[in-house]
């Protein structure tokens, strides 16, 4: 499973649906809910709230380091006593244009050298 790609600068809330696990179970619903993101060091992905909303888990997430794919593993617990744990992908990429300072250290071809999180390197 993976979500669609976002942007370091971004906080956005992602859905996780277990209405289809509970089909033969109507009125069934999240209890429980634990999310961990990986990996989980200092400038990374950061999990901001997760609520259960009947079958949905709603996450909202921010942060996170350019060029790197997090995996969010939600667990939950339902009502009825089932439990469920899923791992979803997220890549975090630089999608907004960073400026290009006057001082940046470019290529022959005047493309900007950048750091791994996309920021132009520079001169002193």
């Amino acid at each position: 499973m993976a979500w669609p790609e976002k942007d370091p600068a971004d906080t956005l809330d992602y859905i996780f649906d277990i209405a289809p696990a509970l089909i033969a179970n109507a009125g069934d619903s999240i209890s429980t809910l634990d999310v961990t993101v990986n990996p989980a060091n200092p400038g990374d992905l950061v999990l901001m709230s997760a609520v259960a909303d009947g079958p949905r888990a709603v996450l909202w997430l921010s942060g996170g380091q350019a060029q790197t794919t997090y995996t969010v593993t939600i667990t939950v617990g339902t009502a009825g006593g089932r439990m469920l744990a899923r791992s979803i992908s997220l890549p975090v990429v630089a999608l907004a244009a960073v400026p290009v300072p006057q001082s940046a250290l470019t290529t022959v071809t005047g493309q900007a050298l950048t750091d791994p999180t996309g920021t132009p390197l520079t001169t002193i």
